[in-house]
């Protein structure tokens, strides 16, 4: 009996993370990265403060995903209310924690068919 859900080999995998890297199917990326259960890109934040220039590159890259994880490196950040909204009125759902949960997180709601995507700090 399988007891690991089955996960279609086209959807984007995070197998590793560690100080200033990722591991999605088996590439490696260094910096810090959003994925969705489609794609996984290069992102430039060094630190999750979800300026006007981090919101843009989210809302680019998230494609019709209703839940956003970020993770915000070692720590929970505050997000301010107005950013929150920007991203609730593009039909995002921000969940803050640090980024190994975030990383965990994602693998489990994207293995459960879940339209996620994740906003990737590196940790340090």
């Amino acid at each position: 009996m399988a007891i690991q859900p089955t996960i279609p080999a086209d959807r984007q995998v995070i197998q590793g993370y560690g100080p200033g890297r990722f591991r999605v199917n088996g590439v490696e990326y260094h910096g810090s990265i959003i994925i969705t259960p489609a794609a996984t890109v290069s992102w430039p934040a060094t630190e999750a403060v979800l300026d006007e220039a981090q919101v843009a590159d989210i809302l680019a890259a998230a494609g019709g995903a209703q839940v956003l994880l970020l993770g915000a490196g070692p720590r929970i950040v505050f997000v301010p209310p107005a950013r929150r909204q920007r991203l609730r009125d593009a039909g995002l759902v921000l969940d803050v924690m640090d980024t190994g949960a975030a990383c965990r997180t994602y693998n489990v709601l994207m293995a459960e068919g879940r339209l996620v995507a994740a906003a990737l700090v590196a940790l340090p």
